[in-house]
């Protein structure tokens, strides 16, 4: 049995299956980079600027096709893939007309000579995906690597590799050079000595704490610098002076978008306890209005799980946060399907010795904590081993930006939930992982910030 498949989780029907690469088709792809990075290290960022803004246009005109083979691999509703794809292809944009001013060299005020220093590519780089978003999470690393000349091997999760497949066809249609952008379907050994490779120079990975400990452990191991984004449990603070427009937009897609498989979604609402009893009601109203079906019908609104062992796993969490003390606020109705469908459920009376309280739930689970004031909210959104996102709900934007940035945390939202643009910075810190994607500071991932000093100069 192949160990890459494409199986629909709405149907359970096993579509496509994927062979492992060979070790020779793993060579010859991280020589086929490495031979792109040593051409790309003599030639201007401008050239790739034009293809990257090609690689836009044509992710625009393969919407459709993209939009379903995601729907169809992992389940997510159709109207959120066409949108994964347009937020992909803004990105590609963003690096496309910035990426090159970004990359000019960067002046040194010294008094020892005329100071610079340049920002090169540092060579091939091992991506690790993760399913949830099977372009973004692809896009995020690929569109900033590109643009500055470091090739990427893609090592894509088990359950898409129909969309991996896609996504290469598509940059190589988009006139990108061989080996721009080359996926492969490795063993677990066979990444680990991809890692080791000398010509491979970074790693980036997306995924389970687990995973990332793993593939950090490989590349520190060989001097291979990484970034990890390793999800979160994502504190969600609703303050008591919230605008109720505000906080009824935010609650609606809250835990519901991508069926709440999403590492920065709002999983533990912290709420002042003024307006505790408005929340619940208004995220029960939420979750008994979806509607279970076909994700490619665009009526549905609930999406299944990603798989039938992520919702296993799952219903395993909320059982043992309910045997631990958690009481069930609401549950949606039984659903009728042989679809990996979770049933949306909203938790409450979670204390700290809960072995749900420092755990991430992958999926439309709400947890709702009472607080009585803001620093009450601050210290149990740091009670966590995770810092990824978060957000903060209130009328007054000073006090919300107070305190904001008393969360230890990578993101902060003022007023809304999860967002992402290709200027923005993504990652975390604590357990959530370490490194940034998007923005200037994620196309610095990778660079070598080169110091040329002329000490004749000054």
């Amino acid at each position: 049995m192949a160990k890459y498949q494409s199986i629909n989780p709405f149907t359970n029907e096993n579509f496509a299956n994927y062979e492992n690469s060979t070790n020779a088709q793993i060579e010859d792809a991280i020589s086929l980079a490495h031979a792109l990075y040593q051409k790309w290290r003599h030639e201007s960022p401008s050239g790739r600027s034009k293809t990257l803004r090609q690689i836009a246009a044509e992710l625009r005109q393969q919407k459709e096709e993209m939009a379903e083979i995601m729907t169809r691999e992992m389940g997510k509703v159709i109207e959120e893939s066409r949108g994964e794809v347009d937020l992909c292809a803004s990105i590609c944009d963003y690096y496309a007309d910035k990426g090159p001013d970004m990359l000019k060299p960067q002046p040194i005020d010294s008094q020892l000579g005329k100071a610079y220093y340049l920002k090169q590519a540092t060579g091939v780089i091992m991506a690790c995906e993760p399913w949830n978003f099977p372009l973004y999470q692809v896009i995020r690393v690929f569109a900033p690597n590109f643009i500055v000349g470091n090739p990427v091997l893609l090592k894509h999760a088990h359950n898409v590799p129909g969309s991996a497949e896609l996504i290469t066809k598509i940059v190589k249609q988009a006139g990108a050079p061989e080996g721009s952008l080359i996926n492969l379907f490795p063993t677990y050994d066979q990444l680990d000595t991809i890692i080791a490779d000398s010509r491979i120079q970074g790693v980036a990975l997306t995924g389970s704490e687990r995973g990332g400990a793993s593939v950090a452990e490989n590349a520190g191991k060989n001097l291979k610098k990484s970034t990890m984004e390793l999800g979160g449990n994502d504190a969600f603070i609703i303050l008591d002076d919230v605008d109720p427009a505000v906080l009824k937009q935010a609650l609606s897609s809250a835990r519901t978008y991508n069926a709440g498989q999403v590492c920065t979604s709002s999983k533990r609402m912290i709420v002042a306890k003024s307006k505790y009893q408005e929340v619940l009601k208004e995220l029960k109203a939420v979750f008994a209005s979806l509607k279970p079906g076909d994700p490619l019908d665009p009526k549905t609104t609930l999406a299944p799980m990603n798989s039938a062992g992520a919702k296993e796993k799952l219903t395993q969490q909320v059982q043992a946060a309910i045997a631990g003390g958690a009481k069930v606020f609401y549950e949606y109705p039984e659903i009728d399907s042989a679809g990996a469908f979770f049933r949306p459920i909203i938790l409450t009376n979670v204390d700290r010795d809960n072995p749900a309280f420092d755990q991430e739930f992958f999926g439309p689970v709400a947890i709702v904590y009472e607080v009585e004031d803001e620093e009450e909210a601050i210290a149990l959104a740091n009670d966590s081993s995770y810092g990824l996102g978060s957000s903060v709900l209130s009328s007054d934007i000073e006090r919300a930006r107070n305190v904001a940035a008393q969360i230890e945390t990578g993101m902060t939202v003022i007023n809304g939930t999860w967002i992402s643009s290709g200027e923005l910075p993504f990652g975390g810190v604590k357990k959530s992982g370490y490194g940034r994607e998007l923005s200037e500071l994620g196309m610095m991932a990778f660079v070598n910030e080169h110091l040329v000093i002329d000490m004749q100069s000054k």
